[in-house]
């Protein structure tokens, strides 16, 4: 699957890392929901390390479409919330 990282670019990633993704997506849902900024913070950047770590780099000049887009690290608790609506960030 590819996923997008606002503001930094895309990267590759098995499929078969989905339920960890998933599980972490959980989590920051339901820090969403309790309106816990700081365990949102820690959540989100855990995600977006997690999927660096897992994931190979695709080039800059590479546009492929992104089954996944995640915000950027400083995006705030307000702006994920705008953009997910009442889904999470992975599609279950």
């Amino acid at each position: 699957m590819i996923v997008r990282i606002m503001g930094e670019g895309q990267v590759r990633l098995a499929d078969s890392h989905f339920t960890e993704l998933n599980t972490m997506d959980d989590a920051l849902l339901a820090e969403m929901e309790s309106g816990d900024e700081a365990a949102f913070r820690r959540t989100l950047v855990a995600l977006l390390d997690t999927v660096r770590r897992l994931g190979d780099p695709l080039p800059d000049e590479a546009l492929e479409p992104s089954e996944l887009i995640l915000p950027g690290p400083d995006a705030t608790l307000d702006e994920v919330k705008e953009l997910l609506g009442d889904g999470g960030l992975i599609p279950g």
